[in-house]
């Protein structure tokens, strides 16, 4: 199938919100960059701002201008993981404010997924990634599952793996001088 960029950057590029495949499980998404159109995330899954959110960028050089140093122990679960993996960074930066948990970390992942990494790179700017329910709904493992009030109120709808049923959601670490801390396995 022809995945029509054009359209899903437009959308991006407009503020608009976004349902799309992740590497994970589907998810909601938005630029990363823009603080309007991440107001329309949390508005979406009815979720406090102070709940911060994922990012993902195409690569490490990217992941670069959004946060002010890569630990070592980071690069190295980043060459060598062969799952999702979401690692919290401290003092991010060039990202909208209300992505930025309120102790200056934000979560952030390169996606192993071909579409994901694509989108990225041909949008310019990293994306929102957020699971596809409304906050405190659990969290749907496939298009079928998400539900009427996130489909109906989404502002685009990628086309794409509709029938793919995610296994589950990312691991997410954090780096604390060189302790990896597991935050979810």
């Amino acid at each position: 199938m022809q995945v029509k960029y054009n359209s899903i950057i437009d959308a991006l590029k407009t503020a608009k919100t976004i349902l799309y495949p992740t590497d994970t499980v589907w998810g909601l998404g938005c630029d990363a960059t823009n603080e309007e159109a991440v107001k329309k995330i949390y508005k979406l899954k009815n979720r406090e701002e102070s709940k911060s959110l994922i990012i993902l960028v195409d690569s490490i050089k990217m992941l670069l201008n959004y946060v002010e140093s890569i630990p070592e122990k980071a690069l190295q679960i980043l060459k060598e993981s062969k799952k999702p993996t979401t690692i919290i960074y401290n003092n991010p930066k060039g990202l909208a404010p209300n992505t930025i948990a309120s102790d200056n970390t934000i979560a952030i992942r390169i996606p192993q997924d071909e579409f994901c990494i694509q989108l990225i790179k041909e949008f310019g700017n990293p994306i929102v990634s957020t699971s596809a329910n409304v906050s405190g709904e659990p969290t749907p493992k496939s298009f079928s599952e998400i539900s009427e009030a996130i489909l109906k109120n989404v502002d685009y709808v990628v086309n794409l793996h509709q029938d793919k049923v995610a296994e589950k959601s990312s691991t997410i670490l954090k780096i604390e001088d060189d302790d990896v801390i597991v935050i979810r396995e």
